[in-house]
């Protein structure tokens, strides 16, 4: 994707979903951490399934404890990996409130101290919860920077650093929600829906797929 395409890109997502959001359910900073670290490996819907009754039972990190690990482990069987996430997610809970006065930290070197938080996880916190232009590369936003030729890279990381280098900044801090949504809507893995897609006219990779 060359350069002059990149405002054009985003200002067409910006004007299809001027405020993009994640589509994992929460109503506090904690209830975001907690989603995303279930989330690995997992659909949102059905992380949303298993956390809207959790949540209803304990949605701070206190409550968690009290709740007890078999309880927790329990209220998320229907997720993928289940029983390491329900460790991870109880242990993260005994951190933030022994660490962190039951309080969600707003460094990524604090995030990623928590168990079962990698870079991708305190990306999703930094961005959503408190604001900051981060990238949290999953499949999806790997597929389509690497598709388009908007940020290519071998791993997560390298696509991540690159989107920083060339998002146009006004768009930086809602660009990961579009391109997430845009991968699991439109861009799709083995048949992406080009004829469906706004902003095909910016995409590296439009002429083979409109020839397949």
């Amino acid at each position: 994707m060359k350069s002059a395409a990149l405002e054009p890109f985003f200002a067409t997502l910006k004007a299809a979903n001027p405020q993009p959001a994640s589509e994992l359910e929460y109503t506090n900073v904690f209830e975001l951490l907690a989603a995303v670290l279930l989330s690995a490996q997992a659909t949102d819907v059905g992380v949303n399934k298993a956390t809207r009754k959790l949540f209803a039972a304990a949605n701070t990190p206190a409550r968690m404890l009290a709740l007890g690990l078999p309880a927790l482990t329990d209220a998320i069987k229907s997720i993928g990996l289940y029983r390491n996430k329900a460790r991870n997610l109880f242990e993260t809970c005994r951190i933030l409130v022994e660490q962190h006065g039951g309080a969600v930290p707003r460094t990524r070197e604090a995030l990623e101290a928590l168990p079962g938080v990698g870079r991708k996880t305190a990306n999703v916190v930094l961005n959503v919860a408190f604001g900051e232009p981060t990238m949290a590369v999953d499949t999806h936003i790997f597929r389509v920077s690497n598709r388009t030729g908007l940020a290519p890279g071998r791993n997560p990381l390298e696509v991540e650093l690159k989107l920083l280098e060339r998002v146009p900044g006004e768009y930086r801090v809602d660009a990961h929600h579009w391109l997430i949504l845009h991968g699991r809507y439109v861009c799709l893995a083995r048949r992406p829906l080009c004829p469906q897609c706004a902003v095909a006219a910016f995409c590296d990779s439009r002429d083979l797929f409109s020839k397949s």
